[in-house]
């Protein structure tokens, strides 16, 4: 079933939004949006180091926001995994403590491990949404925010490790 107008402009303006917020934050390489043609997971991804995006996923069909550190190298993807392991919490215990930096209380998250399309190596965390509608509402984008910058200072280190070796 294709989205209907609404819900089009609804994901839009959320994606615009995020995207507006992000601009001029050097962390950050401007956003790209990747789109599958039937409309069931649309991506903005941030580059955050070579080989190394930050992304916004949203996927309407559940309706479901998920925000992660992807990467299409394998050796990158031990990287995120060592700093995980060497930390020596659970996957969901390491990205909580991101989230606190970045202002965002969630006591061990759900954090998705996998890949994608045999090419894609993500670690991801899933904010389920009652309604498509809720794209619109402050709390939604506020969480979805901080949960982006909750992800970069969980990998901060080893996405500055990366970026000095490039």
């Amino acid at each position: 079933m294709p989205l209907d107008a609404a819900a089009r402009a609804s994901i839009n303006r959320f994606r615009d939004r995020l995207e507006a917020s992000l601009r001029g934050d050097e962390r950050f390489g401007p956003p790209e949006r990747v789109d599958r043609d039937d409309e069931s997971t649309l991506q903005s991804r941030f580059a955050v180091g070579e080989r190394l995006w930050l992304e916004l996923a949203l996927r309407p069909f559940l309706p479901q926001v998920r925000v992660g550190i992807m990467t299409d190298d394998r050796w990158r993807s031990e990287d995120l995994e060592d700093a995980i392991e060497s930390s020596g919490d659970e996957m969901g215990e390491f990205v909580e403590m991101g989230f606190e930096e970045a202002g965002l209380t969630w006591k061990n998250p759900p954090v998705e491990h996998y890949r994608d399309q045999g090419k894609y190596f993500y670690f991801a965390t899933p904010l389920d949404l009652k309604a498509l509608s809720e794209l619109d509402s402050d709390a939604v984008f506020d969480r979805t925010r901080r949960m982006f910058e909750g992800y970069f200072e969980a990998f901060r280190t080893t996405i500055r490790k990366g970026a000095a070796q490039a």
